[in-house]
């Protein structure tokens, strides 16, 4: 087999097994701990400039299925894994997990410790890193990614407008790096869906005359995404919002919250969220490595809703004064449980809500 290795930017080199495409790539390398869903996670936009690290000890096992594609063109720097099974067996299969790689220009390298390596990531905290064949390409490559990291959100969203018709709700989806379930669980509940690109203005978002405006998950430190936070602050007063994952992250920083870097992230579909006010316990997808700081709410028209059961971060925020909200998970759950889908049954509630009181107020 061909070697390949996974250098860091301390300089340390680990050499395992080439799969996947013969290119050399850069990320910062996060570890994922579902047991299944490594299709659906490799096409998650949120994982763009990520080498992603699966902890399960076999992958590749069922195949590759386009039905399960989150993206059309995943943009995942390089996957990490302990075994690629060398024989596919589902009915769904279309291809291996191998050539699914090398046709979308993604390496692989295998052969890997991966249980001794995220036990190095939980106590030093997620590296950059290098999927290199030559390990004199590592440096460059690792010295480019302060800049590239910049731009993960223009890369991952759509530049143009489009829609997904349909007779229902009119929804504007903001793209900031969308996963396809978002758009299968609109269409589900009959949603007549817009998606606009992430530097979309509120007038742009307005002119589509939305019952209601969904932001998207995507990749990335929100802070690099300002342009957002004035459309966010529009929107909210005008239509019912909801935000999922990076669009909860922006939502909080559009009304005066703080957001930070974690050691680690939430990468997988076994985290539990408590809802504050029920104590209901939702399991759920989660693929984040930042998140809102708990303290900056409290001085902000902002309230908390949800939050993780390991380490207390904020999961979910609701606005006082206007119908928004949003989740720091992945009620969509592709893959993972289904707990949370309810909540875009409760964003569509909220907007006939909002119709009731509007028609209420006319009538007056």
């Amino acid at each position: 087999m061909k070697k390949r290795y996974l250098v860091f930017e301390n300089g340390e080199v680990i050499e395992g097994e080439a799969f996947g495409a013969d290119v050399a790539r850069a990320g910062e390398l996060v570890f994922n701990t579902g047991m299944t869903g490594y299709q659906e996670s490799i096409t998650d936009q949120s994982y763009n400039g990520e080498i992603l690290m699966f902890t399960y000890p076999l992958i590749g096992n069922y195949g590759i299925n386009f039905d399960d594609d989150e993206s059309v063109a995943p943009t995942t720097a390089g996957v990490v894994a302990h075994e690629v099974a060398r024989t596919v067996s589902n009915w769904r299969n279309q291809m291996s997990l191998d050539e699914f790689l090398k046709q979308h220009h993604i390496p692989g390298i295998k052969g890997i410790d991966t249980r001794a390596l995220t036990k190095k990531i939980r106590t030093q905290g997620a590296p950059k890193a290098a999927l290199v064949d030559e390990v004199t390409q590592a440096p460059a490559l690792i010295t480019s990614l302060e800049q590239s990291s910049k731009q993960l959100v223009k890369a991952s969203s759509t530049h143009n407008a489009y829609p997904n018709p349909n007779t229902g709700k009119r929804i504007v989806v903001v793209d900031f790096g969308l996963k396809h379930s978002i758009l299968r669980e609109l269409a589900e509940r009959n949603c007549n869906v817009t998606v606009l690109p992430s530097d979309a203005t509120a007038q742009q978002v307005l002119n589509c005359k939305p019952d209601g405006v969904l932001l998207s998950n995507g990749p990335g430190d929100p802070k690099n995404v300002p342009a957002a936070l004035d459309m966010i602050r529009t929107i909210q007063q005008e239509v019912p919002l909801f935000g999922i994952c990076l669009g909860h992250q922006l939502f909080a920083l559009a009304n005066g919250c703080d957001t930070f870097k974690m050691k680690f992230g939430h990468r997988g579909f076994n985290h539990p969220v408590k809802e504050i006010v029920t104590n209901r316990i939702d399991f759920t997808s989660q693929n984040h490595g930042y998140a809102v700081d708990a303290q900056s709410v409290a001085k902000t028209e902002l309230f908390i809703t949800h939050e993780e059961i390991n380490d207390n971060t904020v999961e979910g925020l609701r606005h006082k004064k206007y119908p928004a909200f949003s989740v720091q998970f992945h009620p969509d759950a592709a893959p993972g449980p289904h707990d949370a889908s309810h909540l875009f049954d409760d964003f569509l509630e909220i907007i006939d809500s909002q119709q009731r009181q509007k028609e209420l107020e006319q009538n007056v």
